[in-house]
Order: C-alpha cells, then sequence, then structure tokens
C-alpha cells in the first residue's frame, strides 16, 4: 500500500450463500464440514476486485442496480468480510450506506446522535460539543427529541447525513443516501462534501446521476455483474455506463467483454493514473490548440462566425449499439450554411446530422446535448414532443437533423452528443446515439462581462443616489 493511498483493494471477492428452501440453512449447520456446500450454491457478489484509492480523491462508483457497488462499500467499511483477497483502508471512515445505518428507531434524534457519533469514533464530549452544529445541519426542529421510529426516510437521511459529515472523516462514503433528501438539503449536502474533500479527505460516492458523477468526482469505476468493467475519467467511465443502459439485452455480453478488452488495452501514464488514451488524446489536443487563429487558417475578419479548425476532432466518441438506424456526419455550420467548429461567443449556428435508417421505424424524434470537457452537461434540446413524434420512418430513409442554436458559452472546448429514439415494444428507446460526436471551440472575448460557462444575458444598471432621498 503506497503512502498516498488510504484504501487498497487486491484480488478481493465477496460470494453469498443462496438456499434454495428454508430448510436447507438448518440442515448446513447440523451436517460436517464437507457435506456443507451441498446445501447451498454460491451467488458471486464481487469478483477479483482490484482498486486504489488515494488521499484527496473523490472516487464515483457506478453501475447498474445488482452489480455489487453497495457490497464493495460495506467491505470497505469493514461491515462486511470478503471472502478472498484483501482491503487495506488507513483513516477514520463516516459511512451513510443505508438509511439510519447505525440507529436505534426507539431512542430520539438526540439519543441517536450520541449513539452514531460514538460508533464513528467520537467520544461523548466531542459529539457534545458538535451536537448545535449537528441539529443545526439537520434541521428537523422539535424532532431531534422525539423517537426516530416516526421520522420520515428524508429525515433519517438528514440527521444521518448530519452526523457523518461533523465527525471529520479522512473517508466519506455515500451510497446513494442523498437521493431522498430535498432539493435544498441535497445543495447543502454537496457543498458540505466539497468542504470535506477541500479539507484533504477521501469521497467515495455512489450515483446512478451522470451528471453528478462527472461533476463532483476527480475519477471513476464501472461495476457489472460483480466485476470491475472500466476505471478512468468520470467522463470516460459514465459514456461507457450509458452504453450499457441502452444495449439490447442480447448485445449485452458482448458489450461488457468490448469494455473489459478496451479497459485492458488502456495505457498507464504516471501523471495521469488510470485515465484512458482517448481522455488523454482530447486534454492533449485542448491544450495544443490555441483560442488564436493559426497561420494557416483564414483570416476570419472582425465579425466573422468562426472556422473550421481540421486538427479539432474527437477521440473519445462512442457508439451505443444500433437498432436499425446510423448517426452519421454530426457537424456545425453557420446559418448560410459553412462548415465551422471554432465558434464565436453570442453567434447563431445550426447543428447538424443526418441519420440513415436500416430499418423502418415509429415514433421518431431527434434529440442533441452539449457537454463540457469534463462531461458535465449544459443543456439540449430534443426535434418534438413525444406525441408529436415522426409516426413513421422507411426503411432505407435517410433524415437530416438540423438544431439551431445560439452560443452562449464562455471560452473553452465543448461537445455534441447526438441521440435517435424511436418505440420498441411500447417503450421509447434509443436506436442509436452517439456520445462525444462532435467538438468544438468557443473564442474567448476578453471583454465579456458574464460569468461561469453559460451566459445568461444578464443586463445592467447602477444609479449613485443622494444621500438625503435615501434618508427621507
Amino acid at each position: 500500500m503506497s503512502s498516498d493511498a488510504v484504501i487498497h483493494v487486491e484480488r478481493m471477492s465477496k460470494a453469498f450463500p443462496v438456499y434454495d428452501k428454508p430448510m436447507h440453512r438448518l440442515y448446513q449447520m447440523l451436517s460436517v464440514r464437507s457435506a456443507k456446500r451441498r446445501w447451498y450454491r454460491e451467488f458471486q457478489a464481487l469478483r477479483d476486485i482490484n482498486l486504489t484509492v488515494r488521499q484527496g480523491e473523490t472516487l464515483g462508483i457506478v453501475g447498474r442496480n445488482g452489480s455489487g457497488k453497495s457490497t464493495l462499500l460495506q467491505i470497505i467499511c469493514g461491515t462486511l468480510e470478503p471472502s478472498a483477497g484483501s482491503v487495506q483502508v488507513r483513516g477514520r471512515i463516516a459511512a451513510l450506506l443505508e438509511l439510519g445505518a447505525g440507529f436505534n428507531p426507539e431512542f430520539t434524534g438526540r439519543e441517536n446522535v450520541l449513539l452514531y457519533g460514538t460508533v464513528l469514533g467520537l467520544t461523548r464530549t466531542q459529539v457534545e460539543q458538535r451536537f448545535d452544529e449537528i441539529a443545526a445541519f439537520a434541521d428537523i426542529g422539535d424532532f431531534m427529541d422525539q423517537p426516530v421510529k416516526c421520522y420520515s426516510s428524508g429525515m433519517y437521511v438528514r440527521l444521518a447525513f448530519a452526523v457523518a459529515i461533523n465527525v471529520t472523516p479522512d473517508i466519506l462514503v455515500v451510497d446513494e443516501a442523498l437521493s431522498v433528501g430535498d432539493e435544498a438539503f441535497q445543495r447543502k449536502c454537496f457543498a458540505r462534501i466539497n468542504r470535506i474533500r477541500d479539507d484533504g479527505a477521501t469521497v467515495l460516492f455512489v450515483s446512478h446521476s451522470a451528471g453528478i458523477v462527472t461533476q463532483l468526482c476527480d475519477r471513476a469505476v464501472l461495476l457489472d455483474r460483480g466485476e470491475l468493467l472500466s476505471s478512468g475519467s468520470p467522463k470516460f467511465v459514465v459514456s461507457r455506463y450509458h452504453k450499457m443502459l441502452y444495449v439490447p439485452p442480447d448485445r449485452a455480453d458482448a458489450v461488457r467483454d468490448a469494455i473489459r478488452i478496451e479497459q485492458e488495452d488502456i495505457e498507464q501514464v504516471a501523471e495521469m493514473p488510470e485515465m484512458s488514451e482517448a481522455d488523454r488524446q482530447d486534454m492533449q489536443l485542448v491544450a495544443s490548440t490555441t483560442p488564436e487563429r493559426n497561420d494557416k487558417s483564414p483570416d476570419p475578419g472582425p465579425d466573422a462566425q468562426g472556422w473550421f479548425d481540421e486538427g479539432l476532432l474527437p477521440k473519445s466518441t462512442v457508439r451505443y449499439d444500433t437498432r436499425g438506424a446510423r448517426i452519421t456526419t454530426p457537424h456545425i455550420e453557420t446559418p448560410d450554411g459553412r462548415k465551422v467548429n471554432v465558434l464565436r461567443s453570442g453567434g447563431q449556428y445550426v447543428y447538424v446530422y443526418r441519420v440513415e435508417f436500416e430499418q423502418a421505424a415509429t415514433s421518431v424524434r431527434f434529440g442533441m446535448l452539449i457537454k463540457t470537457l469534463t462531461g458535465l452537461e449544459l443543456g439540449g434540446g430534443a426535434s418534438s414532443l413525444p406525441q408529436h413524434s415522426i409516426p413513421l420512418v422507411e426503411a432505407a430513409q435517410t433524415v437530416e437533423v438540423r438544431f439551431h442554436f445560439r452560443c452562449l458559452l464562455d471560452g473553452g472546448t465543448y461537445f455534441f452528443n447526438a441521440g435517435v429514439l424511436a418505440r420498441i415494444a411500447e417503450e421509447e428507446t434509443y436506436i442509436d446515439r452517439l456520445i462525444d460526436a462532435a467538438m468544438f471551440r468557443v473564442m474567448p472575448q476578453p471583454e465579456r462581462l458574464a460569468t461561469g460557462i453559460v451566459d445568461f444575458c444578464v443586463t445592467s444598471s447602477t444609479s449613485v443616489m443622494d444621500s438625503r432621498k435615501v434618508q427621507a
């Protein structure tokens, strides 16, 4: 275990016994050691997991339901023992693994704060010193002196999280628990997680929200059927996770194998550990392309809407398994039809792609999405509402899709997604989708007054008031 690693998992597996009949549990207990195995079969929840998490890192863990995410966290926290392999953890862990874990339902909220705080490693005196801060963060009012069995699920989470983040943890583990709280509480929780991370703590975060993972985490891993399939930047891993979510059932195994092989082929670079070659190429490309026009580009003129840079091409494009349609030629045009990928903030543009239909499709509509370099979803649009979709597109037809938009982004590099939706067996689903289909750069504006990524066209006015009028 290296000096900066706080969690090191090596060749770790976890199996649970599964009994066909309840009585088989008793038969196993009464059987001699050599005969115990006959009364159950094993469910392999985790298989040969290798994972290292460094101090101060925020790791996102994504995967479908039943993939082994919660089991992995429970083993790291010490509430479960691995069946094989080793797990080393250094530092105090505060964990939110499930609602009310560590709470006694008969105790009041105040009593459970004392109980849970001591379970997490604080003395009674330390908990009492921090009680006012815990109560203020939980914000459950007079319910603090009521039995927690009377609490709603949201109140459970508020109180449990308030205790967990006030024990000054070295490692904070959050397993999707925050999805229960209201939006205001979630925002407060994420702000506190960011502060804990900035103070040097390590955060393990499980969520099904791609936006939260890409925004909050430094790195992510993908679990599926107990196997760690992919590891790298959040943007890279989330794209593979989404590909698995939308794959047809008969292609699921092939996609899993492709992701596994891709991970095995990723080059390991000391400066960027566990980052894919595709992500490194994208970052190197962005770093090497300057905002100014290069000598080979035509003179854009003072009011030009941009130009086309042949070197500005994404290396991280991911295509979902197609279902009878294929997206082609995604690009950006000016209103007069000129192809560009270096844009001027405030200009009008058209995002264009074509869809070739190999099979007939019903209730068809199209979509687009703009993301940042790190994968944060900024916004997008659909061609229509579901009830106004194209009723039928025949096989061998091609549809050109055009999305008109105004570029209200700060200088930087961004990516477009493209997707085609159709109805299959009464369910609307993607029949083709491209992640990072097109890449573009927005020229910086030194005179820009807007702050942040998106320009909301804010205007301001100021006036100096006469002090006599103010007093009046």
